[in-house]
């Protein structure tokens, strides 16, 4: 080899650049559709988990009142909204064999992801951090690549590219059994229990 990775070891490592993802937002004004903003969109890329990216496209904590501009002021309290609001994101999934790797810190993983992830990390199950169960019926959209879905009692269903999921505020883990990254679009509606 001329010291160049192969191309099944380059795709099976995580991107170190961030999706990019642009959000353009209308608004009425004097009686009249205009566009607000059109924007490329912040990506977060995990520090403790490579390759795993969060983008929060939008949230409405609550139901939106159309009668007001509406905005995405700052990062909110919780990404999860609370009932009869909704929340938008992307987020990229490494391969699972991220989180068996030596170097995985767990602990500093789940101290991100509270910081990062505030209203659905703290839903996380110590015993399986993946599997956490919120009060929302979420629309869940392979975006690209495929991934397994897990309920319980070790139930999976693998999903591929433009397979969606609603799941109805049940117990779950997205798995990532290949060795690729694999990209969901997760629209959340908040609901009661």
């Amino acid at each position: 080899m001329n010291g160049t990775a192969s191309k099944k070891e380059q795709m099976s490592k995580p991107s170190k650049n961030p999706s990019t993802y642009r959000r353009i937002v209308t608004a009425n004004v004097n009686g009249k559709s205009v566009v607000q903003s059109d924007e490329q969109m912040q990506t977060y890329q995990f520090k403790t988990v490579p390759g795993y990216e969060h983008t929060l496209v939008w949230v409405n904590p609550a139901t939106p009142d159309l009668s007001k501009e509406q905005s995405f002021g700052g990062y909110p309290e919780s990404v999860v909204p609370g009932p009869g609001g909704t929340s938008l994101h992307f987020v990229t999934f490494p391969p699972d064999s991220v989180f068996g790797d030596p170097s995985f810190d767990g602990e500093a993983a789940r101290d991100e992801s509270l910081i990062r992830l505030k209203g659905l990390a703290d839903h996380f199950e110590k015993e399986d951090p993946a599997m956490h169960k919120t009060n929302t019926v979420d629309y869940a959209v392979v975006y690209d690549g495929e991934i397994w879905l897990e309920l319980d009692e070790s139930k999976t269903l693998h999903m591929k590219r433009g397979d969606v999921v609603v799941q109805n505020g049940t117990r779950h883990a997205w798995r990532n059994k290949g060795t690729k990254p694999v990209t969901m679009l997760f629209f959340l509606n908040g609901a009661k229990a």
